[in-house]
């Protein structure tokens, strides 16, 4: 699979082209200039390509902007292939002479250079001026409106050596794969704890909230298992947004959930739990996937006091959070690394177990001992119910589907009791369970 890295200075369009070839949203865009500041990765919506979308190429000695530059660098010298963008509106400009150097001096790959935002020819600049860029004839494409792209294909085909032809196998590949998300308010350590798994500095870490922007999609092979981790934006409480770009990655940090197997939910040790931390929690529970909580930044508790530490703030998760039977909660250090390899070995653990099912015979043998020893109550017509035959009909979440006779309306306080019972003989404790009720069949009706 051929990796294809999209570069240029900011604000040409990069991202835009990066959502219309993979056919998703993962890039954030917006008019701002310097939105992106990760690398992020994606697969052609119809080619078994792996492409890349960088950040905007900036002069800069310090800061974010010069950690984004290093990366897409980076991604620019590791690729098969670079699509270098500029803005066929602003025209040619030093900032793109100068990039397009540094490209050439960087790299020996084939570039194909795309003059993007040509879909109105009046608005157009000089076009011939792209050739002094030293990348052969500039091609007019418009991101937004999807055109021009069969250059671009045609391009990658030509270096890959191949027409496109759909390579289900690798598709498999990607789906078999733990999608990990990393979550949790801003400055938590989300993308140390990122870098820390991948062992490089793959995602900018600075001691300031609201660094990363981006929903990253990273796949690595961690402790024995391919995975993908998902690296969020961290969310705040409404009232503290004030800028629409922190609300879009908000947003899409609340999707990743969505498209996450697990999610690790990572706060802050030396302080309390917060209750946006806890509303964190309820959503990925309500979404169906593996909830694990990591208490990072413990290497700065004092020793006498992390026994007492973790048991408070277990309780004050455990206290809160009622949904799970017993939350996943591990101490971790993303900066030192302690604890890390334990963190993802529980999960695995947890993976593994949600993906098996539950024999139907020990289902209902588990369920008949759990009503011999709690009758369930009367309804409210003083009719009692009668369990007849149950057994697991879904994962993720756990979901249990029981038949019952008589009444029907089951009271919460009664199915809590079940799922409790249920969690803890077939050790679902950390997963998400659902109990549903279907009323049988009368066979005289």
């Amino acid at each position: 699979m051929i990796k294809v890295t999209i570069a240029g200075r900011p604000n040409t369009g990069k991202s835009t082209l990066f959502n219309a070839l993979t056919g998703t949203r993962d890039a954030l865009v917006h008019d701002r200039p310097g939105v992106t500041r990760d690398t992020i990765g994606g697969t052609f919506s119809d080619r078994p390509y792996t492409i890349m979308d960088t950040a905007g190429l900036e002069n800069a000695k310090n800061g974010i902007a010069m950690d984004s530059t290093n990366m897409a660098i980076d991604a620019i010298c590791t690729a098969d292939a670079v699509l270098f963008v500029v803005d066929g509106r602003v025209g040619l400009t030093n900032e793109d002479i100068e990039w397009a150097r540094l490209v050439r001096r960087k790299t020996r790959v084939p570039v194909l250079l795309l003059v993007n935002k040509s879909e109105s020819g009046k608005r157009m600049a000089d076009v011939h001026d792209f050739y002094k860029l030293g990348f052969g004839e500039p091609q007019l494409i418009s991101a937004e409106h999807k055109r021009g792209f069969d250059v671009i294909y045609e391009f990658l085909d030509k270096i890959a050596g191949t027409e496109t032809e759909n390579d289900g196998a690798e598709e498999s590949k990607t789906d078999n794969r733990i999608k990990i998300a990393i979550m949790g308010q801003p400055n938590v350590g989300k993308s140390t704890l990122v870098n820390r798994v991948l062992g490089q500095q793959r995602q900018i870490v600075m001691d300031a909230p609201g660094i990363t922007r981006d929903t990253v999609k990273i796949p690595t092979k961690f402790y024995g298992r391919d995975i993908v981790l998902m690296d969020t934006a961290g969310l705040r409480r409404k009232a503290g947004v004030k800028d629409d770009v922190e609300t879009l990655s908000a947003l899409k940090s609340l999707d990743a959930i969505g498209k996450a197997d697990v999610v690790i939910l990572v706060v802050d040790a030396t302080k309390n739990i917060e209750n946006q931390a806890l509303g964190i929690a309820g959503r990925i529970y309500d979404a169906g996937k593996i909830l694990c909580v990591a208490l990072n930044k413990w290497d700065l508790i004092d020793p006498a006091e992390r026994d007492e530490k973790l048991l408070k703030l277990k309780h004050q998760f455990s206290n809160s959070f009622h949904q799970i039977i017993k939350p996943l909660i591990l101490a971790i250090s993303a900066e030192t690394g302690t604890g890390v390899q334990n963190l993802f070995k529980r999960v695995y653990e947890q993976w593994d177990i949600s993906t098996a099912t539950a024999p139907t015979s020990l289902i209902n043998r588990i369920i008949e001992k759990l009503v011999a020893e709690r009758q369930p109550p009367m309804s409210r017509l003083k009719r009692p119910m009668k369990i007849k035959f149950a057994r697991q009909t879904g994962h993720h979440p756990m979901r249990i589907t029981i038949n019952v006779g008589g009444a029907s309306d089951i009271p919460e306080s009664y199915t809590r009791y079940l799922r409790r019972g249920i969690a803890t003989a077939l050790k679902w404790e950390h997963l998400p369970i659902v109990i549903e009720y279907k009323k049988a069949d009368n066979p005289f009706d």
